[in-house]
Order: C-alpha cells, then structure tokens, then sequence
C-alpha cells in the first residue's frame, strides 16, 4: 500500500504504469560522481524508486558546491563530509526503502569491474574523460549500458550507450581523456543546465527499464540553455576501428592505464595514490605538531606551513590542494609523507 501512496503519480503515467514501477524497484544502478550532476540523477532516482542506489566519488563536500551540487549544505561543510557519505545521508531520508551504499575511493582500473558488479545501468556523474572512457570501457566489456553525462558553462551533453545495440562513447570522442579543455573550475556552470542534463539521463534510463526502446533518444544531444541551441547528432554505425566495442581492447581497463598521479579538473588539487590505505589516528600524531590537522571519521586535512593543504583518505589517496604542479604535489608528498 506505501508503495502506491509514495508512487502513485508515476504510476498513472501509462508508459510506468505499476509494471514499470516493479521493474524500477528491481533495478539496481551506479553512479559514478557525486558533485552536480551525479547528485541530481541520484535525486530523481531515489525518489522515482529505483531499487538499488550505489553511488561513489572521491571527494568531500566544500562551500563552492552549494551552488549546484544539491544534496549538500553547509553542515556538510563544516563537518568535511565525503560526498558519497554527505549524498547517503540525504537520500535515506527521502526514501527509506530504497538500498543505497556509498562508496568513498577513486574510481580507476583496478576496482570499475567490481563496482559494475551486479549493476544493471552504469550513471555518469563525473567531470573529466579519462573517467568517463573508463566507465564506458568497463560497461562494453560487462555488457552493462551506460549513460554518458556532461554540463560546462550553459551548456550539456548527454548519450546512452547500449552495448551490442549502438556506438560507445568512444566512436563520438576520439581522445586519450588527457586534455584538460573547458571544466565548471575555469569557465564556471549554471545550476539549471545540470538539472536539465540529469533529467534526460534518467529519463533514458526510465524508458530504457519500462521496455520502451522504440522512445529511446537514439543520439548524443547537445543543449545549451543560454544561447538557446539544442543539437541532437544521430547514432551512425560504430567506427570500424574503435577499441571498445568493436575491438574489445578496452584500454581504460589495460594495466597501467591509471596514473598514481591526477590532477582534478583545474581545481589546483593533485591526487596522489601510491599507498594502500592510511591510519589517520596514527598520521594525525605524526602531522599535528608541523601542520595545522583536522581529522574526522572519513579524512585528515593537514595545513602545510609552505600554504598548500594535505587531504589523506583511509584508501590510501592524498590530495594535494593549492598547487596545479604535479612535481611540487610530489615534492610535498615525499616531504611529509614518504615515497
């Protein structure tokens, strides 16, 4: 009967219907990112009652994501929650029958194939390329479809992909996922384009569960809400060439294709990964009489008397913020933590 009540208005749509509304609740998802788009699809799809939410990111909550990145407020702030942690926490109360596990790593090579496991549709929530090739790469290779998301400035991207049935993403970019083009850190983004960008995503990913391929938007749609343009590019056959789906090589997945060292999408913050995990009690003693240390359940911050700021995670990540040089992010990790 609650579920009628909590449902009942997507019910009566009579593409959903109480048919569609159980395959919903079957359904698990992943989404990959938690900041402006990842916390918007996880918005909708928490409260339309996809079954299983697991969602993941690597990051923590900070005062400029207020602006679009929903699930978040100032309390999570001040307590320097990880977003997968942050995200949970608010979406439990939306939907206390909905399972959701939060995720708090870096997704790379190493773990995507375990992350799909079990997953029934891949989300994109991230803000860089070489993610988005991985999350393709590993979706192609499990046979998992993928829904390809971006939003910089006005402007939006979106795509699903569906393995055996249309192109991958690579057959639309051709790049190596190194360059570092144009990201809401350099050029800034509005609030609405990234609503806007999630809802065609989870509306795909809607009809894609209901049954209704034939309504499927079978192209990668380009939309730019301020300059009022919308552009729909129409799948073609996939390239004969291209390594995923139709050579089956995969490279995000190839061993050494993640780096141990990232920079974060022109946020002056240089990931660092060479270590397996961290005690943070035990850093937090050997930190606090050099550096000014805040430590909680999920994190370490260390402010470093040079100016930059030490981020350890119990994953073993580092995150080395206020400088975009990879060789002074280096410097300072062996300075103070050890190479």
């Amino acid at each position: 009967m609650s579920q009628y009540q909590r449902y009942s208005r997507q019910m009566l749509f009579s593409q959903i219907g109480e048919e569609g509304q159980k395959k919903f609740g079957d359904t698990s998802i992943l989404i990959v990112g938690m900041g402006a788009l990842g916390t918007a699809i996880a918005n909708h799809m928490v409260r339309a009652g996809f079954g299983k939410i697991r969602i993941v990111d690597r990051d923590y909550v900070e005062k400029s994501n207020l602006q679009r990145q929903m699930l978040f407020d100032e309390k999570d702030v001040e307590a320097a929650l990880p977003k997968a942690v942050a995200a949970k926490n608010k979406l439990e109360k939306m939907n206390s029958e909905i399972k959701i596990e939060a995720i708090t790593t870096d997704v790379d090579a190493s773990n995507i194939i375990e992350l799909v496991e079990g997953i029934d549709m891949v989300m994109d929530g991230t803000d860089n390329f070489s993610t988005r090739f991985l999350l393709n790469d590993a979706a192609f290779k499990t046979g998992v479809p993928y829904v390809y998301g971006g939003a910089v400035s006005s402007r939006g991207m979106t795509a699903l992909f569906i393995p055996g049935e249309t192109p991958c993403l690579r057959c639309f970019i051709q790049s190596d996922g190194s360059t570092t083009g144009e990201t809401c850190d350099t050029i800034g983004v509005i609030s609405p384009i990234v609503d806007i960008i999630a809802s065609y995503q989870v509306t795909e990913a809607m009809k894609y569960f209901v049954g209704a391929h034939d309504k499927l938007n079978r192209c990668l749609l380009t939309v730019d809400i301020w300059n009022n343009h919308t552009y729909s590019m129409k799948y073609s056959s996939p390239k004969v060439d291209c390594p995923a789906c139709q050579k089956q090589e995969y490279p995000a997945l190839q061993h050494g294709a993640t780096s141990d060292v990232a920079s974060l999408c022109g946020r002056e913050t240089i990931q660092i990964k060479i270590e397996k995990t961290f005690d943070l009690k035990e850093w937090s003693n050997k930190l606090e009489n050099i550096a000014k240390v805040k430590k909680t359940p999920f994190l370490l911050k260390a402010e470093l008397e040079e100016g930059e700021r030490i981020v350890m995670f119990p994953d073993g990540r580092v995150l080395v913020q206020g400088t975009s040089d990879s060789g002074r992010a280096k410097a300072l990790y062996s300075r103070y933590i050890g190479m």
